[in-house]
């Protein structure tokens, strides 16, 4: 399809984000990889990629609920900030209420 589109996929370099040294123990992993949610709300995952646009990259946040598979939230920024994933995350809960719902993010 990008081919018949004239599309090209450009990766961006190894400066985008610093891998983490070290692990975060005091963070728990509740959802464990237990990707396999039966009722919608109830664990929401989060992600950034990159956005090749006008000369330079931006970013796209977005929330996807793990029932469904369907994005509920997105926000696209320059810049790859708190600011961005709150956006995501506002729209979600603008689409679909504030509830109990879990949000995991890597």
């Amino acid at each position: 399809m990008m081919r018949e589109m004239n599309l090209i996929s450009k990766q961006p370099g190894s400066h985008a984000y610093k891998k983490a040294t070290v692990e975060r123990p005091d963070i728990p992993n509740v959802l464990d990889r237990e990707f396999n949610i039966t009722s919608p709300n109830k664990v929401w995952c989060g992600d950034i990629t990159y956005v090749w646009a006008e000369g330079r990259w931006h970013y796209l946040a977005a929330v996807i609920d793990l029932c469904a598979r369907r994005v509920v939230g997105w926000a696209f920024s320059s810049t790859p900030d708190a600011d961005l994933v709150i956006k995501a995350l506002e729209m979600a809960y603008e689409q679909r209420g504030r509830q109990n719902v879990l949000f995991h993010s890597d």
